[in-house]
C-alpha cells in the first residue's frame, strides 16, 4: 500500500481488506509483543500470515493495568499496514474517539459497561469511516447490548475479565456467542481471552469469526508461522465437519 497510511482511503483499503480475509481469522495482540521492537514484531506477524492486529488499550481505571494510548498507536501505523483492531478499555472512550480514528485505527470496540447508551459513540465511529464494535464482559448479559446490534459491525465477547494477559478462558460465554450467531447470522463475533488451539475449535464451534490471540501466538521460540498455524487448524476443528467455515465477513446484514 503506497498511500499516506493515515488517510480516508488507506483506511477503507484496510477495512476492505480486512472484510474480505477468510473466517475465522486469528488477530494477534500486541499486549503480549516486545515493545522494545514493535516494528520487527510488525513485519514479523506479516511475514507469518496475520491479516490484522489487536490493540489493547487500558486506562487504569475501567481495567485495572496501564499500556498505550493514541500517539504509540499512530507511531505503530507508520511502519504497518495491517487493520488496527483496537480494544478500548477505557473510562470515557468518546472523550478519545478522535485521537484513535487520527491515529490510523480502523476498528474501534468500545464496552457497554462504561456506555450502557452507546448508539452516540457507535455512529461517531461509523462516520469517521471506521469499524464499529460493542464488547461485553463475561459477567454482563446479551441482553445488555441486544438492542444496539443494529448500530455495530461486530460484538467482541470477552472470554476473561479484561486487563492483563495469560489467564484462563471462561467457557461460560460460549453461551453468549451461540445465541448471538442464532440471531444475527451474519454478525462478525470476535472473542477475546485465553484463546489457544483447543478453546479456538470451542470458540469457532460456538459461531466465532475471530479470536484474539496474545500469549498463544507470541511464544518463546519466536515461531509465529507456527503458531499462527497451529491457532488456525484449532480454529478449523471447530467448523463444520471439522472444516473452518468458508468465506469472508465484512460488514453485517441485517439478518
Amino acid at each position: 500500500m503506497t498511500l499516506d497510511r493515515w488517510s480516508e482511503a488507506a483506511r477503507a483499503a484496510r477495512c476492505n481488506a480486512w472484510d474480505a480475509a477468510d473466517r475465522p481469522v486469528v488477530t494477534p495482540s500486541l499486549l503480549n509483543c516486545d515493545f522494545a521492537r514493535v516494528a520487527d514484531e510488525l513485519a514479523a506477524l506479516e511475514a507469518a500470515g496475520a491479516v490484522g492486529v489487536h490493540l489493547d488499550v487500558m486506562d487504569g481505571h475501567f481495567v485495572p493495568n496501564l499500556s498505550y494510548g493514541a500517539p504509540v498507536a499512530a507511531n505503530w501505523r507508520g511502519v504497518t499496514d495491517l487493520p488496527f483492531d483496537t480494544h478500548l478499555m477505557i473510562s470515557d472512550p468518546g472523550r478519545y474517539l478522535d485521537d484513535f480514528v487520527r491515529a490510523g485505527c480502523d476498528t474501534l470496540i468500545v464496552h457497554i459497561e462504561v456506555l450502557p447508551e452507546p448508539v452516540p459513540v457507535l455512529r461517531r465511529i461509523r462516520a469517521a469511516g471506521c469499524r464499529a464494535s460493542l464488547a461485553l464482559n463475561p459477567p454482563t448479559p446479551l441482553a445488555a447490548i441486544e438492542s444496539f446490534l443494529d448500530e455495530v459491525d461486530a460484538v467482541l465477547v470477552m472470554s476473561v475479565m479484561p486487563g492483563f494477559g495469560g489467564q484462563k478462558f471462561d467457557a461460560t460465554v460460549l453461551a453468549k456467542v451461540q445465541a448471538l450467531r442464532a440471531g444475527r447470522p451474519g454478525l462478525p463475533i470476535s472473542i477475546d481471552g485465553g484463546i489457544s488451539p483447543s478453546t479456538a475449535a470451542d470458540a469457532v464451534r460456538a459461531g466465532a469469526t475471530q479470536l484474539v490471540a496474545g500469549s498463544a501466538v507470541f511464544r518463546d521460540d519466536g515461531n509465529y508461522a507456527a503458531a499462527l498455524a497451529e491457532l488456525a487448524e484449532g480454529a478449523r476443528r471447530g467448523g463444520p465437519r471439522g472444516g473452518a467455515p468458508a468465506g469472508s465477513a465484512g460488514p453485517p446484514s441485517d439478518a
